[in-house]
């Protein structure tokens, strides 16, 4: 996958939560680190899927973010 993966530890929830930045709202958890980037990957390619399907946009991706 060539977009960026966000992955932490909720404290809270007890599980990995990977975040897809750049596709907005895609987001997965998981019991692992492996775990919940696999569950990301592969939401990532369902929300790509559904945004075609939709006609929307998909964004390029841009690699690493850089914050400030």
């Amino acid at each position: 996958m060539k977009y960026e993966v966000i992955i932490y530890w909720s404290e809270e929830d007890g599980r990995f939560i990977a975040e897809v930045p750049e596709l907005a709202g895609c987001m997965a958890d998981g019991p692992t680190y492996a775990e919940a980037l696999s569950a990301a990957e592969m939401l990532a390619g369902e929300w790509i899927e559904t945004a075609k399907a939709a006609g929307r946009p998909i964004p390029k991706p841009r690699g690493r973010l850089r914050y400030a």
